[in-house]
């Protein structure tokens, strides 16, 4: 067909006004972000394990531009003074699940919910956990994909929350702690597949490996074990196989993604360990041949004490849980914390990692405490939770401690952590990118409108 010359000439023309118009130079450019000078009492640089004294953090934009000791003025920078607390980077929870949190309803809410009413009720949980302190969090697992839509929304600056890292889907067997109809009715059970993160061989592996790259997932996260909350009847029985565990890390490193192993049981970790994965998460019968292959292959752990603690309490009430899955939790809820203790004392390299939305958002930094309890330094469970935590993430050279070039993530506590670590549990002050979320104790109500800038962001987190 004969094009239209008349339609040709008035879109080239069109055209080229709009390359004018780019070479053109803007009128008015937006202006770059004032520094900021935020002036510390207290700060803990978590890369040398070391209580500095007053600080000024200099911050220019969304990223740290220098430290200086004492308080230092800054010509043209915005004065924030934090007196009488301690500084710390912007912390990480490698084990959250935004997009839920257990209550009596759960199990029979998975028949009146839409992933529409999880989505939003996600938005809230985010923000409790940002203004908890937490900056980063590791998503390891949802139902449908509904963490990636929310961590594409907290990037776009749509909503308020930490920077997420998801694995949309966890991986796992058919009846396994990853199968989503456990305890369904076999009419309403059907029959997942690789799809869904159902894999019942190395091929259904690298097919649900690669469907979690379509989806957009950052990393993932498998159920080589039995769990607790779901409805079948064993926490720590081996569920995948070594081969299917090796298929499913080949896949995922071709990717580049890491891989997440919820493993309570003993041999399950095993074979995860065997397998090549990145983290093990739980961990609650690991034994000492565990930890000693966990040492030779350089495999991180992520206790989530406070999860275990919480099960076993709930369990004991009633009414929480379905018969099968209250036995469970008054099993692992004892020795979870136990455990940790003796991989800590063993050199296991430990990551801080909470399980929120087993326990309600906002309640991580109760994981601090636990760890102490079990034997572990407060400065040891503070790096856990900041270096150790952004190595397992693979993304210490943005996030983990305050240092030039760093995202502007800070957060301070009241008086020294390092003395009564449940301070942790009192944090006062929130910035994110260098916007401040909260600030002597109360949010502050423009971060939100803060945030809405697309420009402020130099880093793909997922897009």
């Amino acid at each position: 067909m004969r094009p239209n010359l008349l339609n040709a000439n008035l879109i080239a023309a069109a055209i080229a006004a709009l390359f004018a118009a780019d070479a053109a130079p803007a009128a008015e450019a937006p202006a770059s972000p004032p520094l900021i000078a935020l002036h510390c009492a207290h700060l803990i640089d978590t890369e040398a394990g070391k209580l500095l004294g007053e600080s000024t953090i200099v911050i220019d934009g969304k990223r740290i531009k220098e430290v200086r000791s004492g308080h230092a003025s800054v010509a043209g920078a915005q004065d924030i003074e934090l007196k009488d607390v301690t500084c710390l980077p912007g912390l990480i929870d490698s084990h959250t699940h935004l997009t839920m949190q257990f209550s009596p309803s759960t199990y029979s809410d998975n028949f009146r919910l839409n992933i529409a009413d999880y989505a939003i009720r996600s938005t809230v949980y985010a923000r409790r956990t940002l203004m908890a302190g937490f900056t980063t969090v590791r998503n390891v697992a949802d139902y449908a994909n509904e963490s990636i839509a929310l961590r594409n929304a907290i990037n776009a600056g749509t909503v308020s929350g930490p920077r997420i890292y998801t694995a949309g889907k966890a991986i796992g067997s058919t009846g396994g702690h990853a199968d989503f109809s456990d305890g369904y009715r076999a009419d309403l059970a059907g029959n997942p597949n690789a799809k869904d993160g159902i894999i019942n061989s190395p091929e259904d592996a690298w097919k649900a490996v690669r469907q979690h790259y379509k989806d957009g997932a950052d990393l993932i996260k498998i159920m080589p074990s039995g769990g607790v909350l779901d409805e079948s009847s064993s926490a720590d029985n081996a569920q995948m196989t070594i081969p299917e565990i090796q298929a499913i890390v080949a896949a995922a490193h071709d990717y580049g993604f890491t891989v997440a192993a919820h493993a309570h049981g003993a041999e399950a970790i095993r074979r995860a360990v065997i397998g090549g994965v990145d983290s093990i998460e739980h961990g609650t019968f690991m034994n000492d041949e565990d930890m000693k292959l966990m040492k030779d292959h350089g495999t991180w752990y992520v206790p989530t004490i406070t999860a275990g603690k919480f099960v076993e309490e709930k369990a004991k009430q009633g009414g929480w849980y379905p018969p099968q899955v209250a036995a469970k939790a008054e099993k692992v809820g004892p020795i979870i914390q136990a455990t940790a203790g003796k991989a800590y004392k063993a050199g296991v390299k430990i990551a801080f990692g909470t399980d929120a939305a087993v326990f309600p958002h906002g309640d991580n930094a109760r994981e601090f405490v636990y760890m102490v309890q079990a034997g572990m330094p407060p400065m040891f469970t503070i790096q856990a939770a900041t270096t150790h935590a952004a190595q397992l993430l693979k993304h210490e050279k943005d996030i983990g401690s305050i240092a030039a070039g760093k995202f502007a993530d800070v957060i301070a506590v009241p008086g020294n952590p390092l003395d009564d670590i449940s301070l942790m549990q009192k944090v006062e002050f929130v910035m994110k990118e260098g916007v401040v979320y909260k600030q002597e104790g109360n949010p502050v109500a423009a971060a939100a409108q803060a945030e809405r800038t697309e420009s402020r962001r130099d880093i793909d987190y997922g897009f």
